[in-house]
């Protein structure tokens, strides 16, 4: 610390002697103080104008440049929840949505879709009236798809990055509740009351539209950032009728 202040002190010194011994070469040379003096103070006065240009534009330019890396680095980690959990999750939601078949012509991607279209898609999963029902079996099995990956769901709520995306978080919360929810009735599943069916229900629904809403928007990243992996998330899409990888 005292090296660093010790360098910046003589920096500091040393500039300034470069600007008095100027002056004074000016002076010597054209013996006029108050020209000298008209600049100086011009100069002192354009520096506040400097500031402001520097407080007001560029830190703003710079802060808005730190968001989007930020962004970015975010959607990777979002790349990797769907490619881990998201998609699996989708797939079995499907279970317990008996209307899921009205929500799958308005998410299905096509490769003209405009950020408008993505945008509309993500309004539409937001506004559309989900109706739950519970399948046992099914309800098992993403029990213990959940139970798998809970320790990778642990690791994305950990990253401190996610707090400036919020609805990633809050979509994080949910599934991470339904998998306590689920983890906590352990072999239970089959002899619940009915309330509690009901309650799950209601989890798996805000999940499930959380997730429906994620998945449409981080599409829509794709296709502006990254097409070649968007061709892909086009075809794997699991709101397509007949998802498959293979270009036909």
């Amino acid at each position: 610390m005292k090296r660093f202040l010790s360098w910046r002190f003589w920096l500091t010194i040393i500039l300034l002697t470069l600007s008095v011994l100027t002056y004074l070469v000016h002076y010597v040379i054209f013996r006029d103080s108050h020209h000298i003096f008209i600049y100086m103070i011009g100069d002192v006065a354009f520096l506040f104008i400097d500031v402001l240009l520097v407080i007001l534009i560029i830190e703003r330019l710079l802060s808005q440049r730190e968001k989007r890396l930020l962004l970015n680095k975010l959607n990777m980690v979002i790349g990797m929840f769907f490619s881990e959990v998201g998609l699996g999750l989708l797939k079995r939601f499907s279970s317990f949505i008996s209307n899921a078949s009205d929500l799958a012509p308005v998410m299905e991607i096509k490769p003209q879709w405009s950020k408008k279209d993505f945008q509309k898609a993500a309004e539409a999963a937001n506004r559309f009236s989900y109706e739950t029902r519970v399948d046992k079996p099914a309800l098992c099995e993403l029990q213990g798809y959940l139970n798998e990956k809970r320790e990778f769901l642990l690791r994305l709520l950990e990253n401190p990055n996610l707090l400036e995306h919020e609805r990633f978080t809050d979509l994080l919360w949910a599934v991470f509740h339904l998998a306590e929810e689920l983890g906590y009735r352990s072999n239970q599943m089959d002899d619940l009351p009915q309330a509690d069916y009901e309650h799950l229900a209601q989890d798996l629904k805000r999940a499930y539209s959380q997730l429906a809403r994620e998945w449409i928007l981080y599409a829509g990243h794709l296709k502006h950032s990254y097409p070649f992996l968007f061709s892909l998330a086009a075809r794997i899409n699991p709101f397509s009728p007949s998802p498959s990888p293979i270009i036909s």
